[in-house]
């Protein structure tokens, strides 16, 4: 039993189960053309690792046989995968709702100039990551540059209606520039609207803000500055059990660029499958095993469970 288990079995008595699969969480590559000191997945422009077209099918398979309320396509920079478009425009067909996370600088490459319009037709909800409102901060985490090219694009983005009109989500994601748990969304939300709004008059719907995991660039930062220790001290005691109903691994299944299947893209990023006696590929798909599945879990998982909360899609609780 490691340290997150002993923790959690004091108020349940037991381990962490699925709960359900409302979300299928797909990350089909790892090429990106940014390289963040954040990235717990480590992507970069020299990554070559993509999911090929028969595991996306067996991906919608899946998505079918559950009727997944969500399919949440992540990379890398997905849209950069070559069979992107044909991927997200078979799930549409199939009415099954998508939400593409983007680094938003990559609508603005060569030969992604066309991706607003494309993602308006086929009513893909945006997932949008911007560290911060305030430039300094982002381009330091990001790259120099990253924060003017992210501004342009979201104002491409409402030109086209996301964030503006209701059926067009633009979502913003913020995580911290240092070794501290997110603030209060509610307050950060309210500040990002204003600062964003005054300064650049663009419109979002709402901020998902995330907890640095102690896990890739970000623990290497952290173990060279020596604040890894001091980091997981504070998420260990800043453990919040009422965030346990709501954590992201008891809801979805995480499918990685070769069809292995994952808790979570943080167990992803950590080669942590699911447990051994479940299903390991898409291809095996069973959704009555893997709703019922042991979730795996290390010390990471701190960061899930710290404070408000933390997943990919937000804070847990208020």
């Amino acid at each position: 039993m490691n340290a997150f288990e002993g923790e959690i079995a004091r108020y349940n008595g037991a381990g962490l189960n699925a709960l359900d699969i409302d979300t299928i969480q797909v990350n089909i590559g790892l090429r990106c053309n940014l390289e963040c000191a954040h990235c717990h997945v480590v992507s970069s422009p020299r990554r070559k690792e993509a999911m090929d077209w028969t595991t996306m099918e067996y991906v919608i398979a899946a998505a079918e046989k559950v009727r997944a309320k969500l399919v949440d396509i992540t990379g890398g920079a997905p849209e950069m995968h070559p069979h992107f478009r044909r991927f997200v425009s078979a799930l549409h067909k199939k009415r099954l709702p998508v939400m593409v996370r983007t680094n938003l600088t990559i609508l603005l490459e060569s030969g992604f100039e066309s991706l607003p319009e494309f993602f308006r037709d086929h009513q893909v909800e945006l997932c949008a990551s911007l560290p911060c409102y305030l430039k300094e901060n982002v381009d330091s985490q990001r790259g120099t540059g990253v924060y003017e090219n992210s501004i342009q694009a979201l104002r491409v983005l409402n030109r086209c209606g996301y964030g503006v009109e209701q059926h067009l989500p633009l979502n913003l994601v913020y995580n911290p520039v240092d070794a501290t748990l997110p603030p209060n969304s509610v307050e950060l939300e309210a500040d990002y609207k204003r600062e964003l709004r005054e300064r650049f008059g663009i419109e979002f719907t709402r901020l998902i803000t995330i907890a640095n995991m102690p896990i890739g660039q970000f623990r290497s930062d952290l173990m060279r500055d020596g604040k890894l220790e001091a980091y997981n001290q504070l998420l260990q005691e800043s453990f919040n059990p009422g965030t346990l109903n709501g954590l992201m691994c008891r809801h979805q299944i995480h499918v990685g660029w070769d069809g292995r299947l994952y808790d979570c893209d943080f167990n992803y990023a950590l080669k942590l499958p699911v447990g051994e006696t479940f299903p390991q590929f898409i291809k095996d798909f069973d959704p009555d095993l893997l709703m019922n599945r042991t979730i795996q879990t290390e010390f990471h998982c701190f960061g899930c469970t710290a404070g408000c909360g933390s997943s990919c899609g937000g804070a847990l609780v208020e």
